[in-house]
C-alpha cells in the first residue's frame, strides 16, 4: 500500500529532515512511527499527503508513484487518505455534522449520500446523535473522535495520524487506539506517528523508529 524507496527531504537552509528512508506497509497493516522531536515523523506523513515533495527517492501509495503526480492530480490522491491531527483542526463555528461532511462536500457528494456517510462515520466512532452540537460543547476525547470521523468519512484506503493522543489521558488514548484497530480490521492501512511509548508497548504492532531522519529500527511483530 505504501512504499518509500531511498527517500530524502532537505529544506532550504540545508536542514535534512529525512535521509535515505526505505520501508513498505502492506495493505491493511497498522504500524507506529516513533522517534524524538525533529526526527522526521511529520515530514514523512506530509510526503505521503503531497504537502511536501521529496528531494530524492520515490514514494508509492496504492501503486501510484507520487513523484509523477501533477498539481491537478493531488486532490484526487488525497481523497484516498484520511488524516487525524493532534489538535483536531475542527471548525468551531460549524456543527459536528458540518465538520465531518467537509471532505464529502469538497469531493462533490450529493446531500443524501453526504448525510448517509456522515451518520455512518459518526456511528463508527460512537458519536451518532451529536450531529447538531458545536465542537466547543464536546470533551477533548469527543473532539478527537469527530476528527477521526472526518478522516474516515470518505472511506480512505490509508489513514494517517499525527500524535492523535497527545492531548488525551491514558484511558481516552486507549479508546482512540481501539478505534484505529477497528478500521485496520476492515482493511484500512493505518500509520500513527506518536511519542507515547507506553501506549505503543501495550499494543502488538509494528514500530518504525526514526532518528535524525533515518530509520534506526524497523521492529516487526510476528
Amino acid at each position: 500500500m505504501v512504499r518509500f524507496d531511498q527517500v530524502a527531504k532537505r529544506y532550504s537552509g540545508g536542514k535534512e529532515a529525512l535521509a535515505g528512508v526505505s520501508f513498505e506497509l502492506e495493505r491493511g497493516e497498522m504500524a507506529f512511527l516513533t522517534g524524538h522531536s525533529g526526527a522526521g515523523k511529520s515530514t514523512l506523513l506530509k510526503l505521503m499527503m503531497l504537502m511536501e515533495r521529496p528531494s530524492r527517492g520515490q514514494i508509492f501509495v496504492d501503486g501510484q508513484n507520487l513523484n509523477r503526480l501533477t498539481p491537478s492530480q493531488i486532490p484526487y490522491h488525497r481523497r484516498k487518505i484520511g488524516v487525524v491531527f493532534q489538535n483536531h483542526q475542527l471548525l468551531f463555528d460549524r456543527t459536528v455534522y458540518d465538520n465531518v461532511a467537509l471532505p464529502l462536500l469538497i469531493a462533490g457528494y450529493n446531500h443524501m449520500d453526504c448525510a448517509r456517510r456522515v451518520r455512518a462515520a459518526l456511528d463508527s466512532v460512537g458519536l451518532l446523535g451529536l450531529e447538531g452540537r458545536k465542537p466547543v460543547e464536546l470533551s477533548g476525547g469527543e473532539q478527537q473522535r469527530v476528527g477521526i470521523a472526518r478522516a474516515v468519512v470518505n472511506k480512505p484506503a490509508l489513514l494517517l495520524a499525527d500524535e492523535p493522543t497527545g492531548n488525551l489521558d491514558p484511558d481516552l488514548s486507549e479508546e482512540i487506539m481501539d478505534l484505529f484497530m477497528r478500521f485496520q480490521q476492515v482493511g484500512v492501512t493505518v500509520l500513527i506517528a506518536t511519542h507515547d511509548i507506553s501506549l505503543i508497548e501495550s499494543m502488538n504492532k509494528r514500530r518504525l523508529i526514526l532518528e535524525h531522519g533515518m530509520i534506526l529500527e524497523d521492529r516487526h511483530v510476528f
